[in-house]
């Protein structure tokens, strides 16, 4: 049985799967089917959902479709999300693959950062850094990056560990490869994949992590984000609950989906590793 037969063969795989790409798809279509400025007015302020074909979820207390404010606000999640996740698997794996493969002072100092990164909770310190060096989305990305990459370094470094002594890495070393070379082309893609498996909640968590700081006001005001729909519609939540509640459901299916996916993804390689 294949790998990605297996993956579908598992329920929570598929539902993850079928959610994310609905994301996926909803980032893709955004400009599409909501052209030009998805904050621009559309209609009437605070019209509510269903009353309008051309606006079926309603408008915010600006008049601006919910509808195209949720499909550009995907786009968003899943650009933190993925960027977010991909910066920090790159530092963890670079950390941890150096302080395993090295050992003794540059091990041990690698590793006291680590423990010093890991002191401060990741949303405190992106919320710190967003603060003192201004919302925009490349910050948002670098700040939740920053408090997520020290378990895929810890995750890569104990690979690494059980790796370095193996057969080929000696006879690398025999024929005189420098011990950088040996570190990231010969020890760190066999470390990579339990390392790869922490993605899902790296993505789900700064998905969250993005949403909470727009919320809180530090998001790149030029986008549009879940975080701040969910803030835009807490002024209005007697009248008006529809403006939290859509954007807030959205936000719990992604992350979900997000995690459901990982879930199967770990199964699946999970039962290849005992197979094998």
């Amino acid at each position: 049985m294949s790998r990605l037969h297996r993956f579908f063969c598992t329920p929570e795989a598929v539902a993850g799967a079928v959610i994310f790409a609905t994301l996926f798809a909803m980032a893709l279509t955004a400009p599409l089917l909501f052209p030009g400025d998805p904050q621009a007015i559309a209609g009437p302020a605070l019209l509510s959902p269903f009353q309008t074909w051309s606006l079926p979820l309603g408008t915010d207390r600006l008049g601006r479709g919910v509808l195209a404010e949720l499909f550009h606000g995907a786009r968003t999640s899943l650009a933190v999300g993925l960027a977010a996740a991909a910066a920090a698997l790159v530092i963890g794996a670079v950390v941890g693959t150096l302080a395993g493969f090295a050992g003794g002072l540059i091990d041990e100092v690698l590793m006291r950062i680590t423990d010093a990164f890991q002191t401060v909770p990741g949303f405190l310190l992106a919320l710190a850094f967003v603060s003192i060096v201004g919302p925009s989305l490349g910050v948002v990305v670098a700040a939740i990056a920053l408090g997520a990459w020290t378990g895929p370094a810890r995750v890569a470094r104990a690979e690494v560990l059980s790796i370095r002594e193996r057969d080929y890495v000696a006879g690398a070393r025999v024929i005189g490869m420098h011990p950088l070379e040996i570190a990231f082309r010969e020890v760190l893609p066999n470390a990579l994949p339990p390392v790869l498996a922490l993605s899902s909640v790296i993505v789900a968590a700064a998905i969250l992590t993005e949403a909470a700081l727009s919320f809180l006001g530090l998001g790149d005001p030029n986008l549009v984000t879940w975080g701040g729909m969910i803030a835009e519609g807490r002024a209005v939540l007697r009248t008006a609950p529809f403006l939290s509640i859509i954007p807030g459901i959205a936000l719990v299916l992604t992350v979900l989906g997000v995690y459901l996916a990982g879930e199967g993804i770990v199964e699946t390689t999970a039962v290849r590793r005992s197979l094998s």
